[in-house]
């Protein structure tokens, strides 16, 4: 798998997530299926929320899955093996999604590459936490582009 740097933002606090997540609608190529990568909480889910529109997905607590008109988005941290990954029917939840986000998916590319249409360019959101100390700390983002082998 190859990755090609496309974008990045530096210092966004949470209040500029509306900005950020425009500017990266605008930078991908849809339908597009966005591996959210970064530590225990850097804010993947809260990127995942603010893009998909407030309240419109469902904590990842609770279900796997969760989608929205546009938007699937899938937390797969609690995910053991790739044949969990096929039990999963992604193509029922991403079909006619102009978005496919993925927590934790980097260990599961290739199975992800299997089960997502090819339609679906593919990139990596890699989000870096700034200043962890701070009440109000900062985030970096990095969208790359990730080209099927």
């Amino acid at each position: 798998m190859s990755q090609k740097d496309v974008r990045s933002w530096k210092k966004v606090f949470e209040n500029d997530l509306p900005y950020v997540i425009s500017e990266l609608k605008e930078s991908v190529t849809k339908p597009a299926m966005i591996i959210l990568s970064g530590e225990m909480g850097v804010g993947k889910t809260t990127f995942a929320k603010a893009f998909a529109g407030d309240g419109a997905l469902q904590s990842p607590t609770y279900s796997v899955l969760s989608e929205t008109v546009s938007v699937a988005h899938a937390d797969l941290y609690r995910i053991k093996d790739t044949e969990e990954i096929l039990h999963l029917e992604l193509g029922l939840y991403i079909e006619n999604k102009d978005y496919f986000l993925v927590e934790w998916g980097k260990r599961y590319l290739t199975s992800l590459f299997r089960e997502v249409d090819e339609r679906f360019s593919s990139y990596e959101l890699l989000i870096e936490i700034n200043n962890k100390n701070s009440d109000h700390p900062s985030r970096d983002y990095v969208l790359s582009k990730l080209e099927r082998n």
